[in-house]
């Protein structure tokens, strides 16, 4: 079993924090697991990507090869369809949060950015198995938008092929949260669960 996970958005969103918990979850059900993270412009706003590699075999480069993503977690829709052609492929799972965050350059004026649906558009025409998440209002209703990563990691521990489910997150969440943190983040996870389990293609 290897299952390739790439989670990517832009700094500030929480995607590093993500990656780490996901990646201990699996370590403790005993898999093996590498991360690798990439990042643009070191400052909140900069591209992130962050590679989860997780087997039960072996342990693999912590770099994720071209076109062999399993799934993608885009916090961020444009990032999402950025890196898709150099790491996805027909089969890979992409869910993305559907609410942009503008660069400075787009707030400046200075170029424009797709609207989502425009995005979603894209994203379709590949036919890879979408699922196409408005989860920052949710997140904002939990706390802040820093929430969404907490649920974009319930919506993945959904899906039936990921190793890990809530539990094992919610083990790692404990262990690293103080208990005042906990009901919020817990909640996100399972909004996300819920979402996947809702989900209208």
């Amino acid at each position: 079993m290897l299952l390739n996970v790439i989670i990517t958005g832009v700094g500030g969103q929480g995607n590093v924090l993500a990656s780490q918990i996901l990646g201990r979850a699996a370590v403790e059900k005993k898999l093996q697991v590498t991360i690798g993270e990439t990042f643009g412009l070191s400052q909140r706003g900069g591209s992130v990507m962050s590679h989860i590699r997780i087997s039960d075999e072996k342990q693999y480069g912590p770099l994720i090869p071209p076109n062999r993503a399993d799934v993608i977690v885009g916090l961020e829709p444009l990032e999402t369809i950025r890196i898709f052609p150099g790491y996805g492929n027909e089969r890979t799972t992409l869910l993305i949060n559907s609410r942009p965050i503008y660069p400075l350059n787009v707030i400046a004026g200075d170029v424009s950015y797709p609207s989502p649906e425009w995005i979603r558009g894209v994203i379709t025409e590949t036919g890879s198995p979408l699922y196409w998440l408005d989860a920052t209002p949710l997140a904002v209703e939990l706390g802040g938008p820093i929430m969404l990563n907490m649920i974009m990691l319930g919506a993945l521990c959904e899906l039936p092929f990921v190793p890990m489910e809530k539990g094992d997150l919610e083990g790692v969440l404990t262990a690293l949260f103080p208990e005042s943190r906990l009901k919020a983040n817990f909640k996100a996870l399972a909004i996300g669960g819920e979402l996947i389990r809702g989900y209208d293609h």
